[in-house]
C-alpha cells in the first residue's frame, strides 16, 4: 500500500507542526524512525567504546558504504564519509595544492556555494593560483549557457574546475555531463559538488567522467545530520586526503578517510536507514511528488512576484527560486525579509542574495504540499501590495 504524501506524512518528522517549512535543502530533515537508529548505533557504541572501534568500526563503516555506493552507481572501494559536501569540497581542494603552480586558474561559476567559494579563494591564494569566477545568468533560458559560458572562460592555465550539480541560491540543474566533457577534452581536473543530488537526481558515478564527486545524503536521502559522501576516481585516491590527517596517513584513501580520530560516527552508520526510508516511501514516487511540488512553486511564485519563469523545467529538479525586484524589496535585506516571513507569517523559506539580486528559493519535500505554496504567494502579493 503506498504511502499518501502531504501533511498526513509530516508527524513522521519532528518538525514543528505550526510552521510552514519550506527548506529541507539547507540541512534536510531526518524521519523518527531514522533518528532511533542512530540512537541504537551511539548506544551500541556506548557500551563498550574501546572495542567497538578496535574491532567493529572499520566492518561497519565499510558496509555502510557498499549500501550507499550501490545506490549512487559507484563501488564502495571509492566512496568514503565526509560530514558535509562542504567538507568533501575542502579535502579535495586541499589535496590539490601540491598540484597548483603559480598563475594556475581554479575555476568556478557565479552560481557556487559561497563556502565552496570561500574555499577555493583560500586555496588559490596557498597556492599563488587564479581563482576564476565565470558569471552564469540567472534567470536563465537554457543549461546551454552554462556549457558556452564556461567553454569562454577556460584557458591554457586552467587546471581544476568545480561545477554544482545542482545549484544552492537558484536552484538549478547544470548540464555536469557536458561539462565534464568539456574540460577532460583539454585535460582540466573536474570536481563536482553534488550536495542536492543525491535523492534528487539519479546517479551513476562510476560513468559520469568527474575525478571527484561530493554530496549529502542528509538532505534528500533522510540521513542523520553531518552525513555526507567523496567518490574518488580511483586514479587520484593516492593524491586526496582528508581535512584532518590521522594515523591512517600514508595507508590508503579508506584507511585515512574512515578514522580520523574520535566522532560520531552513528549519522554515517545510520545512512542505509535513511535509505532505506527512502526506497519504503517509492524512489520513482518520490521523485516525481518533488519535481511536481518544486514546478507547481515556481509558477505560483513567479505569478506572485510578477515575473516570467526564471528557469525552463528541464532545469528544476526539487528546488525553485524566484527573484524579488528592487521595488519588492523595499531596501530590506536577504536576512530581513527571511525573518519576517518567519516571525511573523510562520513561514520557513530562504532568501538568497545572488549579485545584486534577492531570491527567494524553495526545497521541495514529501511532507510539503501545494497549499503551503499558495499560502506563501499570498503572503508575497500581500508584502508586494504594502510596497506599492
Amino acid at each position: 500500500m503506498s504511502v499518501e504524501f502531504g501533511r498526513s506524512i509530516r508527524p513522521r518528522w519532528l518538525l514543528d507542526p505550526d510552521v510552514v517549512f519550506l527548506n529541507n535543502g539547507s540541512f534536510g530533515a531526518t524521519p523518527i524512525e531514522v533518528l532511533q537508529v542512530q540512537r541504537q548505533w551511539q548506544e551500541r557504541f556506548e557500551r563498550e567504546p574501546v572495542e567497538f572501534v578496535g574491532r567493529h568500526l572499520h566492518r561497519e563503516l565499510r558496509a555502510a558504504a557498499e549500501v550507499m555506493a550501490q545506490f549512487l552507481g559507484a563501488r564502495g572501494e571509492d566512496v568514503v564519509f565526509v560530514e558535509n559536501a562542504t567538507t568533501g569540497v575542502n579535502a579535495v581542494l586541499r589535496s590539490l595544492v601540491p598540484l597548483l603552480q603559480p598563475g594556475d586558474q581554479v575555476l568556478t561559476t557565479s552560481h557556487v556555494y559561497n563556502a565552496v567559494r570561500q574555499a577555493m579563494r583560500y586555496i588559490a591564494a596557498l597556492a599563488r593560483a587564479e581563482y576564476v569566477e565565470v558569471p552564469v545568468p540567472f534567470p536563465i533560458a537554457s543549461g546551454d549557457q552554462v556549457v558556452e559560458a564556461v567553454r569562454a572562460a577556460l584557458t591554457e592555465r586552467t587546471r581544476f574546475a568545480l561545477f554544482d550539480h545542482v545549484t544552492s541560491p537558484t536552484g538549478i540543474v547544470f548540464p555536469v555531463e557536458k561539462l565534464i566533457m568539456l574540460c577532460k577534452e583539454r585535460g582540466i581536473l573536474v570536481m563536482i559538488d553534488g550536495a542536492h543530488a543525491p535523492g534528487m537526481i539519479p546517479l551513476t558515478l562510476s560513468a559520469l567522467g568527474a575525478d571527484w564527486y561530493t554530496g549529502n545524503f542528509h538532505k534528500w536521502l533522510f540521513a542523520p545530520k553531518g552525513c555526507a559522501f567523496l567518490w574518488t576516481a580511483p586514479e587520484y585516491q593516492t593524491i586526496t586526503h582528508p581535512v584532518v590527517i590521522s594515523h591512517g596517513y600514508g595507508s590508503g584513501y579508506i584507511a585515512e578517510f574512515d578514522f580520523t580520530g574520535t566522532k560520531d560516527w552513528s549519522a554515517y552508520l545510520s545512512a542505509p536507514a535513511g535509505l532505506e526510508f527512502f526506497h519504503q516511501l517509492g524512489a520513482e514516487r518520490v521523485y516525481q511528488y518533488n519535481r511536481s511540488l518544486a514546478l507547481y512553486a515556481q509558477r505560483v511564485l513567479a505569478e506572485a512576484v510578477g515575473c516570467p519563469l526564471p528557469a525552463p523545467p528541464e532545469m528544476i529538479a526539487y528546488l525553485a527560486a524566484v527573484p524579488l525586484s528592487p521595488s519588492h524589496v523595499r531596501g530590506w535585506s536577504a536576512q530581513q525579509i527571511h525573518d519576517w516571513l518567519f516571525d511573523e507569517r510562520r513561514i520557513e523559506v530562504p532568501v538568497f542574495t545572488f549579485g545584486s539580486d534577492l531570491l527567494l528559493r524553495t526545497a521541495s519535500q514529501v511532507y510539503n504540499e501545494p497549499q503551503e505554496y499558495q499560502y506563501l504567494a499570498s503572503v508575497l502579493c500581500e508584502w508586494i501590495a504594502r510596497a506599492d
